[in-house]
């Protein structure tokens, strides 16, 4: 089995979490860098990895760029994850979004994102405190995949994001939601013959306190994969 991730300055631990799924699995790391979008072809799932901001100008919004740190966009990597996207999609892969993996895909299918939820929403419990994930509860969708994975109707996952979808992307449907609705799940709205995907605000590669928001996950997204 092989799984394409895309570059991150945190890729190790996305490889790791996947390397230490106990099972023989070709690791592929996929980043502009390395000019390899056809890699995609030869992987049997994808993991879209946190990181850098979206830039606003992919879901219309350019004028959102003045309340930004520019040096946390990289406009070269948003084209070739869109592009690492469009290309899974295609070939029916399945797909595993994380933290800005949820955004980007979410401005793939043509949704939007709240700029700065400090800003916007007055809430401060999402980025991390002096390099610290912060813990937040989430409330679940009855139905879901999350739900499925879980077994729970609500439960306390990590936060290090600032950044989260706004309007939904076409197809896709909010499964889970913190304070003031700030969502921390999506998936297809309707999924029936379509490859598995699965995208969460947190970040499950390190989640200690809770596996049924970590390893369940790790599981589903492997077995999806075979």
């Amino acid at each position: 089995m092989t799984i394409g991730i895309t570059d991150s300055k945190k890729y190790e631990d996305y490889r790791q979490w996947i390397a230490n799924a106990g099972i023989d699995i070709n690791i592929q790391c996929l980043s502009y860098k390395l000019d390899n979008l056809d890699v995609v072809a030869s992987c049997d799932g994808i993991i879209l990895t946190g990181g850098h901001d979206v830039h606003p100008a992919l879901y219309n919004k350019p004028n959102y760029l003045d309340v930004l740190d520019t040096e946390q966009i990289d406009e070269a990597r948003d084209a070739f994850e869109m592009n690492v996207i469009a290309a899974a999609i295609a070939m029916g892969k399945p797909l595993l979004g994380i933290c800005r993996g949820l955004q980007i895909a979410n401005v793939y299918f043509g949704g939007t994102l709240i700029v700065d939820i400090p800003t916007v929403m007055g809430s401060n419990k999402h980025g991390k405190i002096e390099g610290q994930d912060q813990r937040h509860e989430v409330a679940i969708v009855a139905g879901s995949i999350i739900s499925a994975l879980t077994n729970q109707e609500a439960g306390t996952v990590n936060s290090a994001h600032h950044q989260s979808a706004d309007t939904i992307g076409e197809g896709l449907r909010a499964t889970a939601f913190s304070d003031k609705g700030i969502v921390e799940a999506l998936e297809y709205v309707y999924p029936e013959g379509k490859p598995w995907l699965l995208l969460v605000q947190w970040h499950p590669e390190r989640i200690s306190h809770d596996e049924s928001f970590s390893l369940s996950i790790r599981k589903a997204f492997i077995e999806s994969c075979k």
